[in-house]
């Protein structure tokens, strides 16, 4: 883990530059960009293992960069902006973010998010049962892959493999949001339920026939979520 990747994207030279000598100090590869524009280059051009992208920038958006990121990338993407209304949290993960983490912030608590990512980037569906049919949706859990009829398809992002995993491994069961949010995002994000109900609602719209009235993925109102089963 120590030599992964990290690409910084942030408009403030000087915030990149702490940024650039504090991640290499913890032994990460850093590459940085001032841009979006930039960042797209960068990552045509090689590969990274995290990217850092900050929200507000000049020019190409945050937002608009996860969103074009996340369209050819699963790399794990964490959003650092000064804003930390609900509202924006919710754009950020919805516009492709796996983690989201507001200015200023503590040195530990970036590093720690950052190990969070990496360790979790690793994911496999180990001992589950690695195909899945619902509806005619099929989910290959060992590619990450989920084809629906007519010859859709899509892939599952690295934290919507381990949310599905998850579930998967608890079949049938009710989840609370606390249990959902320890164990797929971390001890620390127990009461971040925007992350949850973006995940799930990513998810549905990718293993359900009917995103809007879900069979599979349900809602346990004021608990959490089931992952529905044929038996």
């Amino acid at each position: 883990m120590g030599n992964a990747r990290i690409l910084i994207v942030d408009n403030e030279p000087q915030i990149r530059r702490v940024m650039r000598t504090t991640l290499i100090a913890e032994g990460f590869e850093v590459a940085d960009a001032r841009c979006g524009d930039e960042a797209l280059d960068r990552m045509r051009e090689s590969r990274y293992d995290l990217v850092l992208l900050d929200i507000n920038m000049p020019g190409i958006s945050g937002i608009d960069t996860c969103r074009a990121i996340r369209g050819r990338s699963e790399v794990p993407i964490i959003m650092l902006t000064v804003r930390d209304a609900a509202r924006d949290k919710v754009e950020a993960l919805e516009a492709g973010a796996d983690d989201y983490v507001t200015k200023p912030f503590s040195t530990p608590e970036l590093i720690a998010r950052i190990h969070a990512a990496l360790r979790r980037k690793g994911s496999s569906s180990g001992s589950l049962q690695s195909v899945l049919e619902l509806d005619g949706v099929e989910i290959d859990l060992d590619a990450r892959q989920v084809r629906a009829p007519r010859g859709k398809s899509s892939r599952l992002t690295l934290k919507e493999f381990e949310l599905l995993s998850y579930l998967v491994s608890h079949a049938n069961k009710t989840l609370s949001h606390g249990d959902l949010l320890r164990a797929v995002w971390g001890p620390d994000y127990d009461e971040e339920y925007e992350y949850l109900r973006v995940f799930v609602n990513r998810l549905r719209k990718k293993i359900e026939r009917t995103p809007a009235n879900p069979q599979y993925l349900l809602t346990e109102p004021w608990v959490g979520y089931r992952l529905r089963l044929p038996k």
